[in-house]
């Protein structure tokens, strides 16, 4: 074989992965965009529209890993992997406040370093759907939610392994570990106030300044 022949062979292999980069570079813009406005769908509790989102954000996933299924430097690469981060991140918001089992890596189509992430993401939105539902009187849902972050942490805070292999999940864990302790602060803080104000209404009952 020539040596033009040679370079040509391994040219139409770069090409090939160049091709792969620059579409999975693209795609993976439009699949944050659609996690992120399914998240935010979530919050408003309009589950119907989170799911249509993830819909259209699974097909983009399948794009992805039929892309890089024979370029395994561009799935690992960052912008791969924080894009499917974010679908995890989606469906699982998604499972825990609608009060659904949440899937797994495997049927989600990402691997197990960005699905970690992303739960550990997801737990920290948590915090969010707790104080807003706080406001709203709803403590007993909230510490339910505590609960699941407190889970959440207790699980991930036992994979010890390289970041280069997780992702960096060390770093997300102790994010989601600030986020765990100021919620639970908050929740400490809305429980006593309740308490205080079940008493002060025991008592106007005992003195005859309330109805029973």
């Amino acid at each position: 074989m020539s040596i033009d022949q040679l370079v040509a062979e391994c040219v139409a292999q770069i090409d090939a992965s160049h091709g792969a980069r620059e579409q999975v570079i693209g795609v993976s813009r439009g699949l944050i965009r659609l996690c992120a406005n399914s998240i935010r769908a979530t919050h408003r509790g309009d589950f119907a529209e989170a799911e249509r989102l993830l819909a259209a954000a699974g097909a983009v996933v399948a794009q992805i890993n039929a892309a890089t299924a024979n370029n395994p430097e561009i799935r690992a690469a960052g912008y791969t992997q924080d894009a499917l981060k974010e679908y995890a991140e989606a469906h699982l918001v998604l499972a825990f406040l609608a009060g659904r089992e949440a899937p797994g890596a495997a049927a989600l189509g990402v691997d197990p370093a960005p699905y970690l992430n992303g739960l550990a993401e997801a737990a920290s939105e948590l915090r969010r759907a707790i104080l807003d539902g706080l406001r709203r009187g709803e403590t007993a849902r909230g510490e339910t939610l505590l609960q699941l972050m407190d889970d959440v942490y207790a699980a991930l805070v036992t994979v010890d392994y390289p970041d280069a292999i997780t992702g960096g999940l060390r770093r997300t864990t102790d994010a989601l570990r600030a986020v765990l302790e100021r919620t639970r602060g908050d929740m400490s803080a809305a429980i006593r106030q309740d308490q205080l104000v079940a008493a002060m209404r025991d008592l106007e009952r005992r003195l005859g300044l309330r109805e029973p």
